[in-house]
C-alpha cells in the first residue's frame, strides 16, 4: 500500500488482548447481526418500510427512515458491508416510498410526503431525525450513487438561490420559519391538521400510538397549540449540516460560508437578547419580531408549555436547545471557540436565575411572560458536554460528573468504566432483539415510529471508547477525536480485530492504546485525526520514541498480538473538513 510508504508507527510490542478489545469487536459482531435480523423483519426487498405510510409529527416519512439510526456510525467503526448495503437500501427505498405517498387533506404534501428527495415543509426536530442516517452517509462512501447531487440540492434549499425553496433570508440572515423544506417556508399559521396528518380510523383498536394517541382526536388536540411558526427558530440550525456535507464533499466556499454567516447571525441574536438565544426571529430580522416582540415565544420556544390531551397534564416543549448543532458546525470550520464560548455563557446566565425552594437550590429550565418558570433541583446543563468536548478549558469540567461514567474515566477515575459500559450495550441488544421477537404488529397495524424503540444498533460506548467522541444528535455531524481506516479492504473502520481505547483527551495532545487481538496475522490501520480530518497530527510518542507526522493522519502496523499506548499531539480544529480517505487526501 503506498500509503503506508508515508509516516508511520510499528507496534510489535506483545500485548495479551485486553478485555474491552474482545468486548468491542464482539459488540460490532452482535449487532451486525441483529441489524441484519431487523432489517429482514421490519423492510421489504426494495428498502420500503413495511408499515401504514402516513405524514405527521408522530409517525412520519422522517420515523421510517430513524429505524436506522447509528447504523451508519456502526459500520464507520469497522462493521461490515452489509450495514452499508442495509443503509443505503433503506435511504433510497424510503425516498421512493415517500415520495409515493400523499396526503388528501394535508395540503402541502398531496403532489406527495417528499419533493424532490426531501420533505416538503417541516421543522428540524423532524427533518434532523429524518436525515441522521443521510449525514453521516459521506463518512461511509462520499462516491456513493447520486451523493454529489443530493447534498448540493439539499444545502442549496437553504441558501437562498432556489426558486422553489425560498427558505432562507440573504438580507437578514434567517430561514424564514419553523416549517421549512423543499417546497419552501410556512409563513402563515400551522394548523393542528399540518402536523397531525390525514384523519385515520381505529386508532387505539387498531395501532400503537406510541404518542399514547387513543383516537385521531386526540392526534389533533396534541399539535393545536403548534400555529406560532413564522420566523426562525434555534432548530433550524440543525440544517447546517446540509452546508458541512456538501463542503465536506466539494470543498466550495459557498457551502462553508453560509454555515459560518448563519450561525454567526445567530451567535450576535443570543448576545442581544441577554445571553439567552431566543426562539422567535421576526421575517424583519427582530427578536421576537412575529410574537409581540416576545424573544420566549413561537411553537418550540422557550414559553411553549401545552396540555398533554390524554392526561391533562402540563409538558414543556423547548426545543432551543437543537441550536447548538449550528455552533458545533460553526467551530468545524472556523475553530473559533466564540462559537463555544456563546453556550457556556448560556449555561451559566440561566443557572444564575437559580432559587430556593422548600430548603433546595432549584435552576429554571423554561421562560414565559412571568420570567423563569419550570425549576427543578438540576442545573440546566444542555450542551454542557460539547461545551467541555470543544473547548478542552478544565473550568468546564464543573458542570460535568467527573467521578464516574465516560468522562470520569477520561479524568482517570473510573478505571472499569470500558468494560462496565461495553457490558450494558451487550445487555441492551439483547433485550431490543427480545422485544423485535415479541413484537406482534403486522404491516397493516404498524406505524413507521413502531421499530423506532426496537432499533438495536448501540454505538455510544464505542464511540465514546474507539473514537473518543459523541454519538451524533439527530441531523449532526459526527464529532470525534480519532477515526480510522482499512488500508488493506481500502474502506472506512478499524480492520478487523484491531482494539482501540482512547484513554484520555488534551487540548493537545490525545492518548489511545492500539492492540491486535489477533494472535497470527498482522494488521494494518490508519489513524485520522477527526471524522473529518479537521485534526492535524504533529508527532506520536511510542515507547519513549517521538515519531513526525505533521499530517491529518498516519498508518499503524501491528505485529500479531502486539498493542501499545501512544501520545499523539494533536492540533484541533487546524484543517479543513473533508470526506475524502486519506488515500486520497493525505
Amino acid at each position: 500500500m503506498s500509503y503506508l510508504k508515508k509516516s508511520h508507527v510499528r507496534i510489535d510490542t506483545p500485548m495479551a488482548p485486553p478485555a474491552w478489545a474482545l468486548m468491542e469487536w464482539e459488540l460490532i459482531r452482535t449487532q451486525e447481526r441483529a441489524c441484519g435480523e431487523f432489517f429482514e423483519r421490519y423492510f421489504d426487498e426494495r428498502g420500503y418500510l413495511e408499515c401504514i405510510p402516513r405524514w405527521g409529527g408522530n409517525d412520519g416519512p422522517d420515523d421510517a427512515i430513524e429505524n436506522l439510526v447509528n447504523w451508519p456510525v456502526l459500520y464507520v467503526l469497522g462493521g461490515r458491508d452489509d450495514l452499508r448495503a442495509m443503509c443505503e437500501l433503506g435511504w433510497e427505498g424510503h425516498l421512493k416510498q415517500y415520495t409515493e405517498a400523499k396526503t388528501t387533506q394535508v395540503p402541502f404534501a398531496r403532489d406527495g410526503m417528499y419533493y424532490r428527495e426531501f420533505p416538503v415543509m417541516f421543522d428540524w426536530v423532524h427533518n434532523g431525525e429524518g436525515l441522521t442516517t443521510f449525514n453521516l452517509h459521506g463518512l461511509m462512501d462520499p462516491t456513493a450513487r447520486e451523493f454529489d447531487r443530493r447534498v448540493r440540492r439539499f444545502a442549496g434549499f437553504y441558501m437562498g438561490d432556489d426558486p422553489q425553496s425560498p427558505n432562507y433570508d440573504k438580507q437578514h440572515k434567517i430561514i424564514r420559519s419553523l416549517l421549512n423544506g423543499s417546497r419552501g417556508p410556512m409563513l402563515r399559521k400551522a394548523t393542528a391538521l399540518d402536523w397531525a396528518g390525514d384523519p385515520m380510523d381505529e386508532v387505539e383498536e387498531r395501532f400503537n400510538a406510541l404518542h399514547g394517541e387513543r383516537n385521531f382526536a386526540e392526534m389533533l388536540a396534541h399539535f393545536e397549540d403548534y400555529t406560532d411558526v413564522a420566523g426562525d427558530h434555534p432548530s433550524n440550525m440543525v440544517a447546517t449540516t446540509l452546508g458541512l456535507n456538501a463542503y465536506a464533499l466539494t470543498g466550495e466556499d459557498d457551502f462553508r460560508d453560509w454555515v459560518l454567516e448563519y450561525a454567526e447571525a445567530w451567535r450576535q441574536r443570543t448576545i442581544e437578547n441577554d445571553g439567552i438565544i431566543p426562539t422567535n426571529i421576526g421575517l424583519d430580522g427582530t427578536i421576537g419580531g412575529e410574537c409581540d416582540g416576545k424573544w420566549y415565544g413561537g411553537c418550540y420556544g422557550w414559553a411553549f408549555t401545552v396540555v398533554v390531551p390524554q392526561t391533562g397534564g402540563l409538558s414543556s416543549r423547548n426545543t432551543h436547545y437543537l441550536g447548538i448543532a449550528g455552533f458545533g458546525n460553526a467551530l468545524l470550520f472556523s475553530g473559533d471557540q466564540r462559537y463555544v464560548d456563546v453556550w457556556r455563557q448560556m449555561i451559566d446566565k440561566i443557572n444564575s436565575n437559580s432559587k430556593v425552594v422548600d430548603g433546595e437550590q432549584q435552576y429554571p429550565h423554561m421562560f414565559g411572560d412571568d420570567g423563569w418558570y419550570d425549576y427543578s433541583a438540576a442545573p440546566y446543563s444542555l450542551g454542557a458536554l460539547d461545551v467541555y468536548y470543544w473547548s478542552m478549558q478544565r473550568d468546564d469540567l464543573k458542570r460535568l460528573n467527573t467521578e464516574g461514567g465516560w468522562i470520569g474515566f477520561l479524568e482517570g477515575n473510573a478505571a472499569d468504566y470500558p468494560e462496565a459500559a461495553l457490558q450494558r450495550d451487550f445487555e441492551r441488544v439483547r433485550g431490543q432483539m427480545e422485544k423485535v421477537h415479541n413484537d406482534t404488529t403486522t404491516p397493516d397495524t404498524r406505524l413507521s415510529d413502531n421499530p423506532n424503540p426496537l432499533n438495536p444498533a448501540t454505538i455510544g460506548s464505542l464511540v465514546e471508547l474507539m473514537l473518543g467522541g459523541m454519538a451524533p444528535r439527530h441531523g449532526c455531524p459526527l464529532h470525534c477525536r480519532l477515526r480510522y481506516f482499512d488500508p488493506e479492504n481500502q474502506r472506512p473502520g478499524m480492520p478487523d480485530g484491531v482494539g482501540a481505547l482512547v484513554e484520555k483527551l488534551e487540548a493537545d495532545s490525545t492518548t489511545v492504546t492500539l492492540v491486535n487481538t489477533d494472535q497470527v496475522s498482522p494488521r494494518r490501520v490508519i489513524v485520522q485525526g477527526g471524522a473529518y480530518a479537521e485534526h492535524r497530527f504533529g508527532s506520536v510518542s511510542i515507547n519513549d520514541e517521538q515519531i513526525a507526522v505533521d499530517g491529518t493522519s498516519f498508518a499503524v502496523e501491528l505485529a500479531p498480538g502486539a498493542g501499545a499506548t501512544l501520545k499523539i499531539e494533536t492540533q484541533r480544529y487546524a484543517s479543513q473538513p473533508s470526506f475524502a480517505f486519506p488515500w486520497d487526501r493525505d
